[in-house]
């Protein structure tokens, strides 16, 4: 853990804002959170209880104690003593405008200011901070207590600075930082899974298949392919010894057939009556609590089993 960062600041209690406190938390680090919203401190204490067990299960840091959570009172209580600020407030772009310039002007100077938005530019989101300079975007991945990867987006006025310090300072709480080269809408990971979903959704919409055969699709097709590999080393595989410049060469003219679409057809109720009629037959009648706890154990066993096959991934080595 860099030394400078030892006290964490949560702007945003929801699911993502939960999750980045309980990874925090089980880094042994201090955390403050605040969120205006009535009963937001009891949902995320419940959300960090809820998390606990698969972080123990994970290895928890020296130190690590859900005690070391304080729930502030005010903006300006929860900021103004951190060394690291992450705001996870909802995907409005007004809304977080004004939040990170109330950030900018109530936490110390020395402090990192990142934004979890799955999208939304950071050039933008700076526009009424006094210092731009040390905002950068720390997108993750849900679960944020389990899963590695955070995408970090540099705006035009973010300091190199900013964002060498938010990398040291997310692979030391046992992420896997991943600079983004360019300020893009979607940023990397969105952007591929977002086409991913356009072509379900039609999929559906064309009554091809039901929610339960496309995911089946994925999770014993290609997901169990990119969870190790990626799309790129998979398809190098596809060519066979000649890897993957054989393999564009056979199926490279593929690619000009019409076969995606990737503009998202048209939300009718009736497709959103389908979408959702299917995910609660494959729920069977489980609740979200419960499949939240199914798939947290599955990604510790993957996790593990990815670190065994890439013992020097980032993001994989060591306690989370």
């Amino acid at each position: 853990m860099a030394e400078a960062i030892n006290r964490v600041a949560i702007v945003g209690t929801g699911v993502i804002g939960a999750g980045w406190a309980a990874r925090c938390l089980a880094r042994g680090l201090d955390v403050a959170a605040f969120d205006p919203l009535p009963g937001a401190e009891a949902k995320l204490r419940n959300a960090i209880a809820n998390a606990w067990t698969p972080l123990t299960q994970r290895g928890l840091a020296p130190g690590a104690s859900q005690t070391r959570l304080t729930f502030a009172t005010s903006l300006a209580e929860c900021v103004g003593e951190a060394d690291f600020v992450q705001e996870s407030a909802p995907e409005r772009e007004a809304l977080k405008q004004d939040l990170l310039a109330e950030i900018d002007a109530a936490s110390p100077p020395r402090a990192i200011i990142a934004s979890s938005t799955s999208g939304l530019l950071p050039t933008v989101l700076a526009a009424k901070m006094r210092d731009a300079g040390r905002l950068v975007v720390g997108h993750p991945f849900n679960p944020v207590y389990l899963l590695p990867l955070v995408e970090i987006v540099a705006g035009e006025k973010t300091r190199a600075a900013s964002v060498a310090a938010a990398k040291a300072f997310y692979k030391a709480i046992g992420m896997r930082p991943l600079v983004v080269r360019k300020e893009i809408e979607g940023f990397i990971a969105d952007r591929l899974m977002e086409a991913l979903w356009r072509e379900a959704l039609w999929l559906i919409n064309d009554n091809v298949a039901t929610t339960e055969e496309v995911d089946a699709a994925v999770v014993y097709g290609c997901g169990l392919r990119w969870s190790l590999m990626g799309t790129f080393l998979t398809f190098h595989l596809a060519g066979g010894d000649g890897g993957m410049r054989h393999m564009l060469h056979q199926f490279g003219p593929a690619l000009k057939l019409p076969w995606t679409k990737l503009v998202a057809p048209e939300l009718t109720e009736e497709l959103i009556d389908k979408v959702a009629d299917g995910c609660e037959d494959q729920a069977a009648g489980r609740g979200i609590a419960e499949l939240e706890r199914r798939r947290d154990a599955f990604l510790i066993e993957l996790l593990a089993l990815v670190q065994k096959y890439w013992p020097e991934a980032e993001g994989f080595a060591g306690r989370i």
